[in-house]
């Protein structure tokens, strides 16, 4: 039954009182709650730009009625075209245009929807009707990935907007007739972003985004948009309802995909505490709402990061994660170790679903939690047995592997300092050889389960390295130029020791992951090298060599990730976005950074190839995130650009 009175919807973004007093708003339409209350005016209805919710019959309902309506003023404007065809043509003179105007046409339909439609003010003549500017710069891009992403307002330097502007800049030379390259249609405003708008800085203070309101403030750790289909006052999903098999199946990839990149979960306890309470539902221990949260969270886990890799619909992961939201205040009240574990999760899942919470604040949240605790310290674990000391040395590990991916994604100050850190990673061993007494060996060949999570830790502190050398707030003088480089060749050997030192054989695994063959890593190394040799803070402009090295790097990171795409082994999350796009923007630099190499580079490199590669895969991210169609339309006008120019060169 269609909604005929006022539609609760709810907004994308805070409204503008709110987000000025820096309080919780919460989003209702057509006025948040926070506004009506000071009886003072909502920003919500003057934002012409804003995005809602509405539930989907609700939104049914008015495209009925719209079509309704269309359908009515078509039959009257074609009687009204009948009786007096040469009307429109002979009314030459304004007074003659208004009493046309004035004229009332007589549309009989159905008062069934007043509320729904409200009053709609017709749009003067004269008055011009003012388009969306679409992103037009390669740096709006850039952000515009992170705030769709997790809805942050600051990117840094390590994050390439400030290389996505040098790019914008450099790419002229693609155009010298035009004042910019601006991306765009015909839909798109007349004009581009001006010399300023284009001119690279390094300086992280001035990359704060002019976009207040079309942001959306951090979200409550317990506030999520619940899909209206599966909203209710109870939640009648439970545990031996699902299917023996397709648990074990999310099971299997969880712990191959998500426990692989952060080992948060003992996962021999964990599996024999989840078939216990499938057997038995009112088993004691099942009963604890901190194992409850824990089995829906991890399915829910499971459930979303093969949806990433498939493409599959999201109904299941929702439903699996409201579920265990609600046992999260009460998982919450079990203790610092148990709370940390339950942010942890929740990071884990908004990784690749955007149902859940903030993701920069939850590592931040959780990231006081484990300072506030010691998990940073050696003396912490000196009194520990030696199960419980890598429990925890696995949890601080694993948010410090969270932290430094999204730091250096979105270029922010890390929440956890190398500096202070003195503990030891975890132990390499499985979970069956870690004994409240001790440690004890294995004598098998192959790697222990733990072998390639020790090895993505190292991965993250060079990451870690990079950014603090390179891409920090700190000033840097020509003087030091030299320093830079030797640190960019010790950066380099460390990344080319991870790559040469990987876990062999990787373990078998049935389930199709990313981070169970080579091409992850190749991926990641050729990624990281892009980041170590892209202009920064440190080296704003590169010498050949580098060059050439940010070149190549920037193609294999694009076949590498093509390579895991065509294997479906590719994760279409918000950070392999960025990192496709940041390697698109470091292949577009190199290609074009010296115009008289242009040519040479476009007949040495397989750029014009390597950016149809790119395409391919926007498009399957358009899909999920709408902001990489505008990005396939930037990357689609350097391509043709590209194209025209090496045609230019085969003529001559």
């Amino acid at each position: 039954m269609l909604e005929t009175t006022n539609p609760r919807g709810k907004a994308e973004v805070s409204c503008q009182r709110c987000y000025r007093r820096k309080k919780r708003c919460d989003k209702m339409l057509p006025e948040c709650n926070g506004c009506r209350k000071a009886n003072v005016l909502c920003s919500f209805p003057q934002d012409s730009l804003q995005e809602a919710s509405f539930s989907i019959e609700y939104v049914r309902g008015l495209e009925r009625r719209v079509a309704e309506l269309e359908q009515q003023l078509a039959v009257a404007t074609a009687t009204t075209t009948a009786s007096s065809p040469t009307a429109s043509s002979k009314s030459n003179s304004p007074e003659e245009r208004d009493s046309a105007q004035q004229v009332p046409i007589n549309i009989t339909t159905p008062p069934t929807m007043p509320d729904v439609i409200g009053h709609i003010e017709p749009v003067a003549s004269g008055t011009p009707v003012t388009r969306t500017r679409r992103s037009t710069s390669l740096a709006d891009g850039l952000k515009m990935l992170s705030l769709e992403a997790t809805a942050e307002r600051y990117v840094g330097s390590s994050s390439g907007v400030a290389f996505a502007k040098l790019t914008q800049t450099v790419l002229r030379r693609l155009s010298p007739d035009q004042d910019a390259f601006v991306f765009g249609d015909g839909d798109a405003l007349q004009g581009g972003p001006g010399e300023e708008d284009l001119m690279p800085t390094f300086d992280d203070t001035l990359d704060f985004l002019d976009l207040d309101m079309m942001l959306d403030s951090p979200q409550h750790l317990t506030s999520l948009p619940v899909d209206p289909t599966l909203q209710g006052s109870d939640n009648p999903l439970d545990l031996s309802q699902l299917d023996a098999g397709h648990i074990s199946f999310l099971l299997d990839f969880y712990f191959a995909h998500s426990h692989t990149l952060y080992p948060i979960i003992q996962q021999q306890c964990f599996i024999e505490t989840l078939w216990a309470a499938y057997a038995d539902p009112l088993c004691a221990l099942t009963l604890s709402p901190l194992w409850q949260f824990r089995i829906w969270m991890v399915l829910a886990i499971g459930s979303t990061t093969y949806c990433s890799v498939t493409l599959m619909d999201e109904t299941e992961s929702i439903q699996l994660f409201n579920k265990a939201m609600s046992y999260f205040e009460a998982a919450m009240g079990c203790g610092d170790l148990p709370a940390l574990e339950v942010l942890m999760l929740q990071v884990s899942y908004s990784f690749f679903n955007s149902a859940g919470p903030n993701t920069w604040f939850l590592v931040g949240v959780a990231a006081r939690m484990a300072i506030g605790m010691g998990l940073h310290t050696r003396e912490v674990y000196e009194t520990l047995t030696p199960d419980n000391a890598d429990y925890q040395k696995r949890l601080f590990f694993s948010l410090y592997m969270m932290d430094r991916v999204v730091s250096m994604a979105l270029g922010r100050p890390f929440a956890i300092r190398d500096e202070d850190i003195t503990a030891e990673p975890f132990a390499d061993a499985d979970d069956e050889n870690i004994t409240p007494v001790g440690i004890i060996p294995t004598a098998k060949l192959e790697p222990t389960s733990m072998a390639v999570p020790l090895h993505i830790l190292e991965l993250r502190r060079i990451a870690s390295a990079i950014g603090t050398s390179l891409h920090s707030g700190q000033r840097h003088s020509n003087s030091n130029l030299p320093a830079a480089q030797a640190t960019r060749e010790g950066l380099h050997k460390r990344l080319i020791q991870w790559r040469r030192s990987m876990p062999f054989p990787l373990p078998d695994c049935k389930s199709k992951v990313p981070h169970l063959c080579t091409s992850w890593f190749d991926l990641n190394y050729y990624t990281h090298l892009i980041t170590l040799y892209r202009p920064s803070a440190c080296q704003t402009v590169l010498d050949v060599s580098s060059m050439e090295i940010l070149a190549e790097s920037s193609g294999m990171a694009i076949r590498e990730a093509n390579n895991l795409y065509r294997q479906q082994r590719f994760a279409f999350n918000w950070l392999n976005l960025m990192t496709v796009f940041n390697a698109a923007l470091s292949l577009m630099y190199s290609t074009t950074a010296q115009p008289d190499t242009v040519p040479f580079e476009l007949e040495k490199t397989r750029a014009i190839e390597d950016l149809e590669l790119v395409m391919g895969m926007l498009e399957q991210f358009c899909r999920k995130f709408p902001s990489a169609g505008q990005i396939q339309n930037m990357v689609r006008t350097v391509l043709d650009r590209l194209r025209s120019h090496s045609g230019d060169i085969l003529s001559r």
